[in-house]
């Protein structure tokens, strides 16, 4: 018994306790590991179809911006006859224009004058007169009559009466326009020779009848002059015709279209806020390239022009024509770089909370100063703080449908909206300011989730 207790009790403590112990060991750590693996969040699918295609969304609309820019150009120029009009209303006191004018008038009255038969084909009464007006004739006959002319063309052109029916002729044939650029021609504005041209007849009419009325009565007998001052050219008016007439039509929809795709990409993105500012910010370059396109395409346009055409006038109707295209440019430029610089600031970032708070600390510096002097909200504090989610909701949708609704926004338009709805949201953080100013400090330093 003694030797049997003496080799047991020798056998075990000839085991080592680790070796005994070793599996179950093993088996815990392998469970604990297993229990923590199982605890971890599984990984976050890559979702690259949904990466992929929120791409491409935000990248077919932001090339279509530019061709969505000029279509609601292009619609807007030939269906609204007042801004129509307020396009071409200026040229008619367009310095530029009224040489040009005049020039074409000047050529087409003396064409109809016979110069020989000039003084004997005025009354004796009127010789004197016409003989003071022309000067020491001698020679320079045709040169002094041409001057004549041309100051009586240049009268009539640079006068009120001529811009009244420069403005009032434009108005009329504002259908003419629309024909002429959709290919049918007719009425005033008409297509011809790869131009489109302004008959300038009734300019005519009037410097005959200040001719006549100065004493050059030979002008009576000019026959009915129709001739035309070039407004645009170019060697492949048809093409132009044809486009403008898709452009036309797809004015009311293609802007839509640009913007719902890159909305659509935005929301199928994951990280949607940097998404945002990224698509906001190209959106709005696509767009600005369009204003480069038409810098460039100005000089190609002046220089494809024939001599008989009026460079300075050819540039000035170039950019009275294009110039609500430009304001549409700027405009939706302003509007792409707000719209970013919102997303950016409404963000988690160290920059964007720095400003947060700067912004939270600046209004609760002026409602301390309130309070100390004497000025309290009452129950609208209590209440503004309750609803100041949905009150700042509501502002942003009334600064957009204020967007929507204004007929032909610009860029200052778009910056004076967004002013006043900062001011606006200044005003409710004012009023929902509790004194301490804890809930504002953590809102920016923790920053909004992000969507």
């Amino acid at each position: 018994m003694t030797d049997e207790g003496a080799a047991g009790s020798g056998s075990d403590r000839g085991r080592t306790p680790g070796k005994d112990n070793e599996p179950s060991e093993l088996e815990q750590l392998r469970s604990r590991v297993a229990a923590l693996e199982g605890d971890r969040p599984p990984r976050a699918p890559r979702h690259r179809w949904r990466s992929f295609f929120a791409a491409l969304l935000i990248v077919i609309g932001c090339l279509l911006a530019p061709l969505a820019a000029v279509a609601a150009w292009a619609s807007s120029e030939v269906g609204d006859t007042d801004r129509y009009v307020a396009t071409v209303a200026p040229l008619a006191s367009d310095p530029d224009v009224q040489a040009a004018a005049a020039t074409r008038v000047t050529n087409a009255v003396m064409e109809h004058i016979d110069l020989p038969a000039l003084l004997e084909g005025v009354a004796p009464a009127n010789r004197p007169l016409l003989e003071k007006a022309l000067g020491k004739l001698g020679d320079s006959l045709e040169n002094a009559v041409r001057s004549f002319v041309h100051d009586k063309a240049q009268d009539i052109i640079a006068s009120e009466t001529f811009d009244r029916i420069w403005v009032e002729a434009n108005r009329r044939i504002h259908a003419a326009v629309d024909k002429a650029l959709t290919g049918s021609g007719g009425g005033a504005v008409k297509i011809n020779n790869n131009s489109v041209t302004v008959d300038l007849a009734p300019v005519v009419e009037q410097v005959k009848q200040r001719l006549v009325d100065e004493g050059m009565t030979v002008a009576a007998k000019i026959p009915e002059v129709h001739t035309d001052f070039t407004v645009l050219r170019s060697d492949n008016i048809g093409k132009v015709k044809t486009y403008f007439r898709l452009l036309q039509i797809a004015g009311n929809w293609l802007p839509v279209l640009s913007v719902l795709l890159v909305v659509a990409g935005v929301l199928l993105s994951r990280h949607r806020r940097r998404v945002l500012v990224v698509a906001a910010l190209a959106f709005a370059f696509a767009t600005l390239m369009l204003g480069v396109g038409l810098t460039v395409f100005r000089v190609v346009y002046l220089n494809a022009l024939p001599d008989s055409v009026s460079q300075p006038a050819a540039a000035d109707v170039y950019d009275a024509m294009t110039r609500y295209l430009r304001t549409t440019i700027r405009m939706t430029v302003v509007l792409g770089v707000v719209v970013a610089l919102a997303a950016w600031l409404t963000g988690p970032g160290h920059g964007a909370t720095v400003v947060r708070q700067l912004w939270y600390s600046g209004i609760g510096a002026v409602r301390s100063t309130a309070d100390h002097a004497g000025l309290r909200t009452g129950p609208v504090g209590p209440f503004v703080r309750r609803h100041r989610g949905w009150i700042t909701w509501i502002l942003i949708a009334a600064a957009v449908l204020t967007l929507f609704l204004w007929s032909y926004p610009t860029g200052w338009v778009i910056i004076g909206i967004a002013l006043v709805l900062l001011f606006a949201m200044a005003v409710v953080e004012f009023l929902a300011h509790d004194g301490t100013g804890a809930g504002p400090a953590r809102a920016a330093a923790n920053g909004p989730p992000p969507p």
